[in-house]
């Protein structure tokens, strides 16, 4: 066990519900993550979704604000759901891990990946999250939370567009918003928000045939 990463399991309270996690939260010590961090960002969402959604982690406006997927991959992913016809209302957002892990360049604060020691200490917040929320299908954006919810590596280009299944739930594993804001070519990004959409459409169309079963 890590000396800075005892895992998040002691910090989520018994019995959880979603408001008593988004407080408890701000005082977890699971990681060495919230010691740089302005503040742990919960999930946010309907509280009884069919429909969740997992990034990656905050990014540097998500840290400040508090709130998931507020940034530039917010406002794409927030495009992608309008165009498969999927409210944002109707979902529950939430992240692999609570803080924001970065860099600084002078001003600037560059996003860093989350290694495995993160993901594993700040498991125990996301298991409790899906357990509340209790949703049909869960979305992995991205491989830091496909990781996170199936517990293995996962190549985002050989299993998307394919139902996989985790602890009796359907999960479908997709790009993060943020691999479409590094694509410089605007058809290449058109196409990315494309295929980030079906994906999101055939998710939505799997959660509707849960509830209808």
């Amino acid at each position: 066990m890590h000396v800075e990463r005892p895992g998040a399991q002691q910090w989520v309270p018994e019995d959880p519900d979603l408001d008593r996690m988004r407080e408890a939260v701000q005082g977890c010590r699971g990681c060495e993550l919230w010691r740089a961090a302005t503040q742990a960002v919960f999930g946010e969402g309907a509280p009884a979704a069919r429909l969740m959604l997992v990034g990656e982690q905050p990014g540097d406006r998500e840290d400040r604000e508090g709130e998931p997927f507020v940034g530039p991959a917010g406002r794409v992913l927030a495009e992608a759901l309008e165009a498969a016809g999927i409210d944002r209302e109707d979902v529950y957002v939430t992240n692999a891990v609570k803080h924001f892990r970065f860099e600084e360049r002078g001003k600037r604060r560059i996003h860093r990946r989350p290694d495995v020691g993160h993901i594993t200490a700040c498991r125990p917040w996301l298991e409790a999250e899906v357990a509340a929320v209790d949703p049909d299908v869960v979305v992995c954006l991205g491989a830091t939370a496909a990781r996170a919810v199936l517990g293995r590596v996962v190549k985002i280009g050989a299993e998307r567009g394919t139902p996989l299944q985790s602890g009796g739930r359907t999960v479908v594993v997709t790009i993060h918003p943020s691999a479409v804001l590094r694509l410089r070519d605007s058809r290449e990004r058109s196409e990315a928000v494309a295929g980030l959409t079906a994906d999101l459409r055939f998710a939505a169309e799997a959660a509707r045939l849960a509830k209808s079963a």
